[in-house]
């Protein structure tokens, strides 16, 4: 076997145990977050700390197709939980069929991201919540109707001040959403049970790749921490031209054309299609990609080799 298939099959036998098992990312109802071993706590805002109504009204608003201006999809018609609040199609498909734009990202552990979509433009999750309700290609809709909305519903007014204090409008809305996800936490992967000392956790075949993921291969250049990801913007030369500007949409400057947030390789196991535009099935496709260096963009990471 040549040194370019051996670093590939360890690569992708460590990723596949460096994934959490799907059931680990789905929480029931909690009066407190559990927050994995290993993991730092949870910063929530103050005006918006977690609480199990705030949860139940969250989830619900998360899974109510009202958001959309047709009432056709909601958050979860796209970061589906048996995916790992992912979806399984390149580019989701927004109301009346529009075409999405970007893959959708998982939302595990989505609750330590510092910034949020590709070119890291949003500061909070409350924010993001807007990003798509307003979207053209995706809900096409106005907060300040679905609050209209939701306010003649009994049951909604209910929960909202139970919650809140307040009748449902686009404070409750946005916040109640992002105590949600925040929740979306996943640990406790044989990885991570290996790094706490339990040695036959790991294949040896995953440990072997777990040495040249750190080591030779380098992935943890970029996907490091307890997260698998250090946050930063990349170009990993997918194509020598792209569609999609990544970061220069938001900075204007050409040394972030089409660089984007590096993702959490958290449950990627679950998440295929795999980068910004779902160019890749599988991850053997990923791992390959990485092998032969990508191909020669301007702004490619000069660790791609």
């Amino acid at each position: 076997m040549n040194m370019k298939n051996w670093v590939y099959i360890c690569v992708f036998a460590f990723i596949g145990f460096a994934s959490c098992n799907k059931d680990q990312v789905i929480r029931t109802p909690i009066e407190q977050l559990d927050v994995p071993q290993g993991f730092p706590p949870i910063e929530f805002p103050e005006d918006n700390t977690y609480s199990l109504k705030r949860w139940e009204l969250g989830k619900r608003l998360f899974n109510d197709p009202i958001l959309s201006i047709d009432s056709t999809l909601s958050c979860g018609s796209c970061h589906k939980p048996h995916l790992a609040f992912a979806d399984d199609v390149a580019f989701s498909p927004g109301v009346k069929n529009r075409p999405g734009t970007r893959n959708a990202p998982t939302l595990t552990n989505v609750a330590y991201n510092p910034y949020f979509l590709s070119e890291g433009g949003i500061p909070t999750l409350e924010m993001q919540i807007l990003v798509p309700i307003q979207e053209h290609n995706e809900f096409d809709h106005n907060i300040v109707k679905i609050a209209e909305a939701l306010q003649k519903n009994p049951e909604y007014v209910e929960l909202s001040n139970e919650a809140y204090g307040r009748d449902p409008d686009h404070f409750v809305i946005t916040r109640a959403i992002a105590n949600f996800e925040r929740s979306m936490l996943s640990g406790n992967s044989p990885y991570d049970q290996f790094e706490k000392g339990n040695s036959s956790a790991l294949s040896e075949s995953a440990k072997r790749g777990k040495d040249v993921f750190m080591g030779k291969a380098n992935c943890g250049h970029c996907h490091s921490g307890f997260n698998f990801t250090d946050y930063s913007f990349q170009n990993n030369g997918l194509s020598e031209h792209y569609a999609d500007e990544g970061r220069m949409r938001l900075t204007l400057d050409s040394a972030d054309l089409s660089t984007f947030k590096v993702p959490t390789l958290r449950n990627v196991e679950y998440s295929a299609p795999y980068m910004h535009n779902g160019q890749f099935n599988t991850l053997e496709e990923v791992v390959e990609h990485y092998n032969t260096g990508g191909a020669d963009h301007r702004n490619k990471n000069a660790v791609l080799k």
